[in-house]
């Protein structure tokens, strides 16, 4: 997992493909749209923007990934998002093979990272992460999820 902010991209030091997603997400304006599923680069790397309220932690289930890199930047409202390294998801339920996606009950010794509008968190492949957490009291929030094909860092 790694975090850091939009304001600072220029420095962050991130791999050229996960900067590269991230600037197009930006340069598509992901602010003033709403919510909906959007092609970056083919299903290489498109995003996900939303708008939800956060929940207390113990009403989430904890997400992995097999191929898809997530990039979780907040727009607005603050969030909490929990995670662990890989081989700490507990409790599994089966893999959406053709979604790429398979939820968790529990994280074993999770650690947390609370975001506010402009934070970006990147979570690799099979490190799971429960996003959406509340902060205090749940708050309306919008986010935009960017999923890069993991295989682009190898290419």
């Amino acid at each position: 997992m790694m975090t850091g902010e939009v304001a600072s991209l220029a420095h962050s030091g991130l791999h050229p493909v996960l900067l590269n997603a991230l600037t197009l997400a930006l340069d598509a304006r992901v602010q003033e749209k709403p919510p909906g599923s959007y092609p970056l680069q083919g299903d290489a790397i498109f995003m996900n923007i939303m708008q939800f309220s956060t929940q207390p932690a113990e009403q989430k289930k904890a997400e992995l990934h097999a191929h898809y890199i997530d990039i979780q930047l907040l727009l607005a409202g603050e969030e909490r998002i929990l995670y662990g390294i890989p081989g700490s998801a507990r409790q599994c339920d089966d893999w959406h093979v053709e979604d790429d996606y398979q939820l968790c009950a529990a994280i074993c010794d999770g650690q947390v990272v609370t975001l506010t509008p402009g934070m970006f968190a990147i979570f690799m492949p099979d490190e799971p992460h429960k996003p959406g957490c509340m902060v205090g009291t749940a708050q309306e929030i919008k986010k935009v999820v960017i999923k890069v094909c993991a295989s682009l860092l190898t290419a």
